[in-house]
């Protein structure tokens, strides 16, 4: 059991690291010796753990997409009324752009990297989409009655936190997700008086 447990956060240490890499440098500019001295392991235990860099790339989505699913639900659970909740992801969306650290959506960033050439990079990054597509649908079909008129409008507002996530990066700014905000708001308001 104490092995599993030294493993388990061996392991864990090691996605932290290649995370932090990874997101600020880009994924094919940082090696597998790089993320192994820098979390103070043997080589041994790098590809025990992660017997290839593909296998690493993808635990560190995989954290990504908790954090992000983690940072919404808290947003939204935060919130009092349907509108309000479908409103909150943007304001996850601010303070995640304020922070320091912040260099863009990990998802869009490694699927523009290694999307044309990794398949399972392409699939984890779609199915994150997809999820958070549907995270949105489920709020959205709260808020607007009807079926059609919410899946479009949930449509629309993932594509304006989408947007808002690349323009905040490029711009170094977190304005975007308060633009992006205002402008759901807009659209849940047309969609709820069609």
């Amino acid at each position: 059991m104490v092995t599993n447990t030294v493993e388990a956060d061996t392991r864990a240490h090691i996605v932290t690291v290649a995370d932090e890499l990874f997101y600020a440098r880009g994924i094919q500019s940082v090696g597998m010796d790089e993320i192994r001295s820098r979390a103070g392991v043997s080589l041994k235990k790098l590809y025990a753990a992660f017997p290839g860099k593909d296998q690493l790339v993808a635990a560190v989505l995989a954290g990504r997409h908790d954090y992000w699913e983690h940072g919404i639900a808290e947003a939204v659970a935060a919130a009092s009324s349907p509108r309000d909740r479908l409103l909150a992801m943007y304001d996850f969306l601010e303070q995640w752009f304020g922070d320091d650290t912040f260099r863009g959506c990990g998802f869009i960033n490694a699927f523009g990297e290694l999307g044309a050439t990794s398949p399972s990079v392409a699939r984890i990054a779609r199915e994150h989409k997809e999820s958070f597509q549907r995270s949105v649908a489920e709020l959205a079909a709260d808020v607007v009655p009807d079926r059609g008129v919410a899946a479009e409008l949930a449509a629309q507002l993932a594509l304006l936190a989408e947007g808002a996530q690349t323009t905040a990066a490029i711009a170094g700014d977190a304005s975007p997700a308060g633009h992006a905000r205002r402008a759901a708001a807009v659209l849940i308001d047309a969609a709820t008086r069609a």
